[in-house]
């Protein structure tokens, strides 16, 4: 079994070896993550190599989070942009689940500049003292320092590249998909598709983040696949369907699907917001949509 609950992972029901390991294991997870709930799935290493690389950037070297099949070289590529977490142990499992399918995944720490999110522990310290100060250039700059670098490693395959991200992560995959011609798909977990007060005359867009996913639906010439919750409050389905008009005016055959009942976070099996049975069904999607546009294992 790839994956199994930490729960069923503990003998028996033992109350206290069961706050051991969920201890131990929350060790692995930001702060602000916290408490980390009993249905993470955890994924073993059997059969995989996994490691914490370099990668070269203009100014700095920055960690990233690497994992493959153990034997073979020439993999189809997945790069992981992460939530605002930063690469945590559910985005860690994330690529180590898609190694065992047979993927390069590799998840770049894109916040090193800015400050340690792992080590604060509130949402709103996240976004105020490190999210905010993220300029998007700098991430997809840094996002392409990441294909470059497993180029030369001769383990990846970047004619097969795809791109995945959640939450903050979703709304880069997006932008760098538009950016970058050497990505063959791209998956977007529940990013923000349009920022508040698009639609005002007065609205003006951050400098540091001048264009959201609305802004380069129609231009996109990759197809990404969107994985949206019906009941996520943070992104209105009005929103949702203003994306799905504007990619309807392109070429790029990007889809958009609406999971209705569930909300925001609903593949973050360390949080209350999981659902299984979405989150599953997202998944397969996932690894469908690669193998129909070229990026199969």
């Amino acid at each position: 079994m790839l994956e199994q609950p930490v729960n069923n992972l503990l003998p028996g029901t033992e109350l206290a070896r069961r706050r051991f390991v969920l201890t131990s294991l929350a060790a692995g997870f930001a702060l602000a993550a916290q408490p980390i709930g009993a249905q993470t799935l955890v994924t073993d290493t059997t059969g995989i190599s996994v490691k914490t690389v370099e990668i070269p950037a203009a100014d700095i070297h920055f960690p990233a989070y690497w994992a493959r099949p153990a034997r073979g070289r020439l993999f189809p590529v997945v790069i992981v942009i992460s939530e605002i977490f930063g690469v945590h142990e559910h985005i860690r499992d994330i690529c180590r689940r898609l190694a065992k399918v047979g993927y390069l995944a590799l998840a770049p720490e894109l916040f090193v500049r800015q400050g340690d999110v792992s080590k604060l522990d509130t949402v709103n310290s996240i976004l105020t003292q490190v999210i905010s100060k993220v300029p998007d250039a700098q991430v997809l700059s840094d996002l392409t320092s990441c294909i470059n670098y497993v180029a030369t490693t001769g383990y990846g395959d970047i004619k097969r590249l795809g791109v995945t991200g959640f939450c903050w992560g979703g709304r880069l995959t997006w932008l760098f998909t538009a950016a970058e011609p050497r990505v063959r798909a791209a998956v977007a977990w529940y990013g923000s598709l349009v920022p508040n007060g698009y639609n005002r005359p007065d609205f003006k867009p951050d400098p540091l983040r001048p264009r959201f996913p609305i802004d380069v639906a129609s231009e996109l010439k990759t197809p990404v696949l969107g994985l949206y919750g019906g009941k996520d409050q943070g992104i209105p389905l009005e929103t949702v369907e203003q994306m799905r008009a504007a990619l309807a005016k392109g070429r790029s055959g990007s889809q958009i699907i609406v999971y209705p009942e569930a909300p925001h976070g609903f593949h973050a099996d360390y949080r209350p917001s999981y659902r299984k049975e979405d989150a599953q069904a997202a998944w397969q999607a996932m690894l469908a949509w690669f193998q129909r546009h070229g990026v199969g294992s």
